[in-house]
């Protein structure tokens, strides 16, 4: 992955650092790297993701869609 904007070493010294890493590899792909389930576990009530994205991670992480898409009137996938 490659941030363009922030120094990676310096973000990886800090937790919030660290969720913004991994933030930014599950909405814009991890490119070469591997995301680490148990990292997604451990941070994810604290993770800023798109609402599609969140929905296919809780669906292939848990086995189930906990977050509902706020207008229920629309078909979301």
């Amino acid at each position: 992955m490659f941030l363009w904007d922030y120094d990676r070493k310096e973000l990886e010294k800090t937790e919030q650092g660290r969720i913004l890493i991994l933030e930014r590899m599950i909405n814009y792909g991890p490119g070469e790297e591997k995301i680490k389930l148990a990292d997604v576990k451990k941070y994810w009530d604290r993770l800023n993701l798109f609402p599609q994205t969140k929905r296919l991670m809780e669906l292939l992480i848990w086995g189930k869609v906990q977050s509902s898409p706020k207008n229920k009137n629309k078909f979301w996938i």
